[in-house]
């Protein structure tokens, strides 16, 4: 029993990651083939972009993380739909530093967000004319662990 207050007595910054607020923060959507693009046989080559950024946005540990998707819809070369959203969110770290702050507001936020993303790029482009827009699921772990081994290659010197 004295061993286990004597553990507990330790200091260490209590760790905390809350959601605050999700909102959007700008919504985008182009069709410019339209009428015609309607009378073309539907199987378009699509292309998705993510893009995440995050700001603290006071002392207190609340950062805005912004979720850019942007999806490109094209029939042969012609441009059905461009739509772009960017979905955002304010959350709460508290007792992280370093890589595992960075992590968390790379990989975390971003999965949180995505769904909100998803439905409404979907229900956009439906109510724009075109068929539903079910995007997969994203692994924000697998991207972070990309970006980083990218980034150690680029900065490791070229060897002869």
């Amino acid at each position: 029993m004295a061993d286990e207050q004597v553990g507990s007595n330790t200091e260490q910054p209590q760790q905390q990651f809350a959601m605050q607020r999700i909102y959007t923060k700008d919504l985008s959507f182009e069709s410019p083939a339209t009428p015609a693009v309607f009378k073309e046989q539907w199987q378009p080559k699509i292309n998705v972009e993510l893009n995440t950024r995050a700001e603290p946005i006071d002392e207190e540990g609340n950062f805005d993380v912004v979720l850019t998707v942007t999806v490109t819809a094209k029939v042969e070369e012609e441009t059905a739909f461009l739509v772009e959203v960017q979905q955002a969110g304010i959350f709460f770290l508290q007792g992280f530093e370093g890589e595992e702050l960075r992590r968390i507001l790379r990989t975390a936020a971003p999965n949180i967000l995505f769904p909100f993303a998803r439905e409404t790029l979907d229900s956009t482009c439906v109510k724009g004319g075109f068929p539903a827009l079910m995007l997969a699921p994203v692994n924000f772990e697998a991207l972070y662990q990309q970006a980083l081994a990218q980034a150690q290659t680029a900065e490791a010197p070229a060897k002869h």
